[in-house]
């Protein structure tokens, strides 16, 4: 589980682009690295659509936005496509990124228990660190709150 100020744990993970997303990768710019559940359902697409509105903003930020979930590239291609969404998205089948970083837990819907993403955002910062944490994210409102985190993160 990683916590604010820890350096990001290395990975490597494929994204929809057909490119390799390392921590290594991310050096030097800020990257909101969003963790969501799955692709093309009503929270998630809320989720991918703002960030999506949002992007030009996060130009000026000098951020990179990437969602990442245990998706297969198809379902990433197809849910980019179909909403147009003009970042990456990478493939964290075996869960392996969101066990390192703490948001592989488990669920409950209707009674029943499974294991699952819980929507996070985490800041990275120009240097590999975590620069803020989101956890259980709701989708309303959140899109605006990352930004004004990348704002605080630029005047520092």
């Amino acid at each position: 589980m990683i916590r604010e100020g820890d350096r990001v744990p290395q990975f490597s993970l494929p994204a929809d682009d057909g490119t390799i997303v390392t921590r290594d990768s991310l050096r030097g710019k800020n990257t909101v690295l969003y963790f969501y559940p799955k692709d093309d359902t009503t929270g998630c697409t809320k989720e991918a659509c703002d960030f999506r509105d949002a992007f030009p903003q996060f130009g000026k930020s000098d951020a990179e936005v990437i969602g990442v979930s245990p998706d297969s590239i198809e379902s990433h291609r197809k849910f980019k496509k179909k909403y147009s969404l003009p970042f990456k998205l990478l493939t964290d089948e075996g869960h392996e990124v969101a066990d390192e970083f703490g948001v592989w837990k488990e669920k409950s819907m209707y009674g029943r228990k499974y294991m699952g993403i819980e929507r996070t955002t985490v800041i990275i910062d120009r240097d590999g660190r975590v620069a803020r944490i989101f956890p259980k994210v709701r989708v309303p409102g959140h899109v605006e709150e990352v930004e004004n985190a990348l704002r605080e993160l630029d005047r520092k």
